[in-house]
Formats: C-alpha cells, sequence, structure tokens
C-alpha cells in the first residue's frame, strides 16, 4: 500500500528509484524492498515529511495524510489521530465488527453515523 503509492507518485514525476533513494538518503535496494511492501514503511516524521516533498506533496492535503497513513497501517498501527479521538476510538470495535462481516448492534451503528455526521 505504502511502496505502491509512493512507487505511483514517483514514477508519475519521473524520478528514478536510485535518485529517489540518494534524495532519501537511503539505500536504492532497501528502498526498493519498500515499494514492493517486503519490508515496512518508515515511521519517523521526519523522514517521511522528506518522502513527502521529494513527491512534491502539499503538507496537510489529503495525499501528505493519506502517506503518514498508509505509512502507520503499513506498520500495522491505527494512525495517532484517529488514537487520539475518544469518541472514534470508542466507535472503532463496531467498525472492526462491520468490515469483519459481524452485525454491529443498532446502538453502535447509531452512535457511529453520529460521530461521523459531527465530523462532516
Amino acid at each position: 500500500m505504502f511502496g505502491e503509492f509512493v512507487k505511483e507518485k514517483r514514477l508519475l514525476l519521473k524520478i528514478s528509484l536510485r535518485q529517489f533513494a540518494r534524495d532519501l538518503g537511503e539505500d536504492p535496494s532497501n528502498w526498493s524492498k519498500i515499494e514492493r511492501s517486503a519490508a515496512s514503511a518508515p515511521q519517523d516524521e521526519a523522514k517521511l515529511a522528506k518522502i513527502a516533498m521529494i513527491l512534491q506533496i502539499q503538507k496537510d492535503s489529503d495525499e501528505w495524510n493519506q502517506l503518514f497513513d498508509m505509512a502507520s497501517i503499513d506498520a500495522g498501527r491505527i494512525p495517532d489521530y484517529l488514537m487520539s479521538d475518544k469518541e472514534i476510538l470508542k466507535s472503532l470495535p463496531a467498525f472492526f465488527r462491520t468490515v469483519g462481516s459481524i452485525k454491529p448492534k443498532p446502538e453502535e451503528i447509531e452512535k457511529l453515523i453520529d460521530i461521523i455526521r459531527k465530523e462532516g
């Protein structure tokens, strides 16, 4: 997910793997593993910000958030901004059951709908 996203952006900008890795201060063979999902995405915020800069992704844009979210998910973590929101955190069990094909209770669905409405 993360590696595919970065590779797609890199190729659109016509940046070679070697040039990208050099600009990032990484070994090209190691970076290739990340792009092929054979290695996990970096978790360091400064490194992710540098990746965004190289890929011409504007800070706080949808692509910026997507890059950081995919890095977290790639590492098997729920993004920090979700973990710090108590309302969203309370709704995650119902969400997980829903995506796992386990029907949530009606009151859980109503709570989730209320949260989504408030955020929108």
